[in-house]
């Protein structure tokens, strides 16, 4: 029997998880060339790469020593919770990352709050510890201080601490030594995380995740829990409404390095897929035929936002996608439900349209940005919060909010959180930064991070997590400027946009197509206006008196698509292609959008 550790690594959003992974696999001598190449093994899709986030967990294994160690890498956002709470069922322990000069922030204490309830024992990597003014000493006494505020049990507060710096590839017990290695980490693995109980009965498991492969279909990820599965037997499959079917298991395999390995048996607490199962989601148990016993299925925190998801009608539909229709749009959404836990997706009246639910902005434009580039074209309408009766009274979502500033523009930032119904709850100073706490609504926190970040030049860290549902806290004044729109279709030129310069600013670039009820710029007063961008300098043979003057033009406003989306107001939609983000009216008519307003 082999010897197993299971460990789930969790971190805030850039503290160096994925680079720690990366070097612990290279200790387990999987990967030799990588280091000349400097990429991340593990963030292998193009959105993680891009953005320096983890949003899709993975496992990895490597044998050290004669053990096992397998590894679950998190995501660090609380956007992305639905896959925090499943990978966290297939652990024994955690490995808690924690930067030597932030210390431990906000969203480690999502994750971080997670893995206690559930028991895990965790070890703590203070990382970075190269930086200039880094405090590890201090940092290890705040990681005791938020695991003593999560109730943690006194095993759990008995931690080890080991030091060191991932990218220079060195971890020690104390971190005015450095060594030549990592290999320190891995001695406190397997030294303090409890190996997995062995135990015999029944065979059961938990599907805790999904792979697909075009080639055998959908693979079920999960712990065993108890018992031995076999290549070939017949199981039964415990489903969410109750019911158990029949199935078989074609092939189980195991996972090694960062590849899988096919085995005839799997004992309990190793991780394992098993190809050939049918109908299945996630949460349902693979149990004994003789008497099924389902495991309790996994719980998960319910949606705070939604949003309209819609076919593209613009006069441009079909120019840049491959998949324009409803149906390519519904199948869609479905494929990403099977992998997607803590999103939901509501048929409209509409055959066209769609109610999309998830975890909060972030979590919804990865997935509008992934059939972007998967050749889709769609429209999103603006991000609306999910709004509850709890006792008859209304409700809405309420964040923790923290935001990390230099001392002089602090004024600033606590007059716009409290102007969108924030309320303050502390503020503490480190070094030359102030750290400050809020509770805000939800719908306070769109569009919040352009306005902070344009407010301290830049200067700002800001992270919010989900708190709970509260009384509704009345109107939370939004963009108050009006949209510049275009009035009809055709090519963008320079003359038209240099003469309506002190109108507003423009989001288009001369030359560019546009079509008539797009939103081509913001007005600088509060009221939408109607401009023709289109018009073109008329050419006559008679002698102008004074010299024309070059066109000079302020570079446009361009939007990435979370600025996009929380910048919309409700009557407009951003226009979603491969190549381009659209913002427009619904109604593109300027005569029937001034009847609609009107009515």
């Amino acid at each position: 029997m082999q010897d197993i550790r299971n460990i789930a690594i969790i971190a805030h959003v850039d503290h160096g998880k994925t680079t720690l992974v990366d070097k612990m696999l290279l200790a387990g001598h999987l990967f030799r060339d990588n280091q000349t190449t400097g990429e991340l093994i593990l963030d292998n899709n193009d959105l993680e790469r891009e953005r320096g986030i983890t949003i899709l967990s993975k496992n990895v294994s490597i044998t050290y020593k004669g053990t096992k160690i397998n590894i679950i890498d998190t995501p660090g956002h609380a956007d992305f919770g639905g896959e925090v709470e499943r990978v966290l069922n297939m652990a024994d322990g955690c490995l808690l990352l924690v930067d030597a000069f932030e210390g431990p922030m906000p969203q480690t204490r999502f994750v971080l709050q997670k893995a206690i309830q559930m028991g895990l024992k965790p070890v703590v990597v203070v990382n970075k510890v190269d930086k200039p003014n880094c405090r590890p000493d201090e940092v290890n006494e705040m990681v005791f201080d938020l695991m003593f505020n999560l109730n943690a049990t006194e095993d759990q507060l008995d931690f080890p601490t080991i030091y060191g710096s991932a990218k220079q590839n060195w971890m020690s017990t104390d971190w005015t030594k450095p060594t030549e290695d990592i290999t320190a980490v891995l001695d406190a693995i397997i030294e303090y995380i409890p190996a997995p109980k062995r135990i015999e009965g029944a065979p059961q498991m938990l599907v805790t995740s999904l792979d697909y492969s075009s080639y055998v279909g959908r693979i079920a990820v999960g712990r065993v829990h108890r018992g031995t599965l076999r290549e070939g037997m017949d199981i039964a499959l415990c489903k969410k409404d109750g019911s158990v079917s029949k199935q078989r298991i074609k092939e189980l395999h195991t996972f090694e390095g960062m590849g899988r390995k096919k085995v005839s048996e799997v004992s309990s607490g190793d991780i394992c897929a098993i190809v050939g199962l049918e109908n299945f989601e996630i949460g349902d148990t693979v149990s004994d035929l003789a008497n099924p016993e389902p495991l309790p299925r996994i719980a998960i925190d319910e949606p705070t936002m939604s949003m309209t998801f819609t076919i593209n009608d613009s006069p441009f539909f079909g120019k840049d996608g491959k998949f324009v229709t409803s149906r390519h749009i519904a199948e869609r959404l479905e494929k990403e439900l099977d992998r997607n836990l803590a999103l939901r997706v509501k048929k409209g009246e509409n055959e066209d349209k769609w109610s999309v639910f998830g975890r909060g902005v972030l979590h919804l434009s990865i997935l509008i940005e992934t059939m972007r580039r998967e050749g889709y074209e769609l429209q999103v309408g603006q991000p609306q919060v999910i709004i509850k009766e709890i006792d008859g009274r209304k409700c809405e979502p309420m964040e923790a909010l923290t935001i990390n500033v230099p001392e002089e523009y602090s004024s600033k930032v606590i007059d716009m959180v409290t102007r969108r119904k924030g309320d303050i709850l502390s503020m503490e100073t480190q070094n030359d930064r102030i750290n400050i706490e809020f509770v805000i609504p939800s719908r306070g926190i769109i569009g919040l991070r352009n306005n902070v970040l344009t407010a301290t030049a830049g200067e700002a860290i800001m992270a919010h997590r989900f708190l709970e549902y509260q009384p509704w806290k009345g109107d939370i004044e939004r963009r108050t400027n009006g949209s510049l729109i275009a009035m009809e279709a055709g090519t963008a030129y320079a003359y038209a946009i240099d003469k309506l310069q002190d109108r507003g600013k423009f989001f288009i670039f001369p030359q560019e197509e546009v079509y008539a009820g797009q939103v081509v710029g913001e007005n600088a007063k509060d009221s939408d206006i109607v401009v023709n961008v289109t018009k073109s300098k008329k050419l006559t043979n008679m002698r102008a008196s004074g010299a024309d003057d070059k066109a000079r033009i302020v570079p446009p406003v361009v939007f990435s698509l979370e600025e996009a989306l929380e910048y919309i107001k409700e009557d407009e939609y951003v226009e979603v292609t491969p190549n381009h983000l659209r913002l427009r009216k619904i109604i593109l008519d300027e005569n029937e959008r001034k009847r609609a307003n009107r009515s």
